[in-house]
């Protein structure tokens, strides 16, 4: 029957095993190194081995408690990889007994573990293509289960949190409105300033009405408004539940019969959902503001003139394609924002951390979504 000395049976905490730096050219090995704790070490001592600088490396054996094959067996190769990178190793301090075990593995011809370039290349690709696809199930997975839970509340409306969903109209649309506006009427001064200088050699100066009006309605106020809400509502949902969840406070709302996804996802949802769309059309209203004060004052087209060209131009379908493109946008922020707030732990730094990864990976996924419906919105000839 196989002994039970586990690393959860340690005795004290100093025999916990351990590896570090005493200085640039000097490790300390300290704590048990037998079989069954030296797995967290593995890491450890491969990081070591590809990255230590020094031509010189002395290993000091002084503060280890046991030792066993195993563990002279993850030294012993570590030795081999340093050496193999052309770095001289001296073992310290290490007992007669240790420094026989470790004399002994000397024997063996095992050839040392060295990554070439196109190696580390390709098992750097395999395992991001793992946890690529790791994360894609797990992100279906969670879009199964908001979708379950959605279904769920409109079968019975009364389970609607209203009190946290007003909250989040607040926060997430009404507080936005200053940086969408000011971002939009910027972005119409840019294209009728940059459109309207070509538009003057010709003699069309009445044409940035038309230029303004379907670039900001169809694409660019749609898809800038997702763009700036990802970055602001998207990071608050992934830090809020995030640090929920590091304090397991999502722990708390499960044991006394609360829904998470209920409580925290679904409003956020549902609110985003409402209130990009009218943002959307918020952006629309103040871009063709910000091109008709450019059309007047450089381009000598008058906001009569320019109204009348941005009704003849635009059309009705080219409103609606931007804004319809609204909710969509809506649901991949809040959820992809809710996904990596879960998927936090530990610590702040892993809060930090997924909170960039949210923000990224929202504002990757509005694009394509936004192409998808270019190409889907081409076809059928809208």
């Amino acid at each position: 029957m196989r002994h039970k000395n586990s690393l959860s049976t340690l005795a004290h905490p100093s025999d916990l095993p351990n590896f570090h730096m005493q200085n640039d050219d000097q490790c300390t090995c300290q704590g048990v190194w037998t079989l069954d704790t030296i797995a967290p070490l593995e890491k450890i001592l491969r990081h070591f081995s590809q990255h230590a600088s020094q031509e010189k490396i002395t290993v000091d054996g002084s503060g280890i408690i046991r030792l066993d094959s195993a563990g002279a067996w993850l030294l012993h190769r570590t030795r081999m990889d340093l050496e193999a990178r052309g770095r001289q190793v001296q073992w310290q301090g290490f007992s007669a007994a240790q420094q026989t075990l470790l004399d002994n593995l000397k024997n063996y011809d095992i050839a040392p573990v060295v990554s070439s370039v196109s190696t580390g290349v390709c098992t750097d690709v395999g395992y991001h293509t793992v946890a690529l696809g790791r994360e894609v199930v797990s992100f279906l997975a969670f879009l199964g289960e908001n979708t379950a839970v959605a279904l769920r509340i409109l079968i019975q409306p009364s389970r609607i949190r209203w009190r946290e969903v007003m909250s989040n109209v607040y926060h997430s649309g009404v507080t936005a409105l200053p940086i969408v506006g000011l971002m939009s009427f910027l972005i119409g001064v840019v294209i009728a300033y940059q459109g309207g200088v070509q538009l003057k050699l010709y003699g069309a100066n009445i044409l940035v009405a038309d230029l303004v009006g379907i670039t900001l309605l169809r694409e660019l106020a749609p898809l800038l408004t997702a763009i700036i809400i990802a970055g602001r509502s998207g990071s608050a949902y992934t830090a809020q539940i995030g640090t929920m969840v590091v304090t397991e406070e999502v722990d708390a709302l499960r044991t006394i019969g609360i829904s998470p996804l209920e409580l925290l996802v679904f409003p956020k949802v549902m609110a985003l959902v409402v209130m990009l769309p009218l943002l959307t059309a918020y952006a629309d209203v103040m871009g063709i503001l910000g091109g008709m004060v450019i059309a007047f004052l450089t381009l000598e087209v008058g906001f009569a003139e320019f109204l009348d060209r941005l009704q003849q131009t635009v059309t009705i379908t080219t409103y609606l394609v931007g804004v319809g493109k609204a909710p969509v946008f809506a649901v991949i922020i809040a959820l992809v924002g809710c996904y990596h707030g879960f998927q936090a732990s530990g610590s702040a730094d892993s809060v930090g951390q997924k909170v960039t990864t949210s923000v990224v990976q929202a504002i990757f996924l509005v694009i394509v979504s936004d192409a998808v419906f270019a190409i889907l919105f081409g076809w059928v000839g809208i």
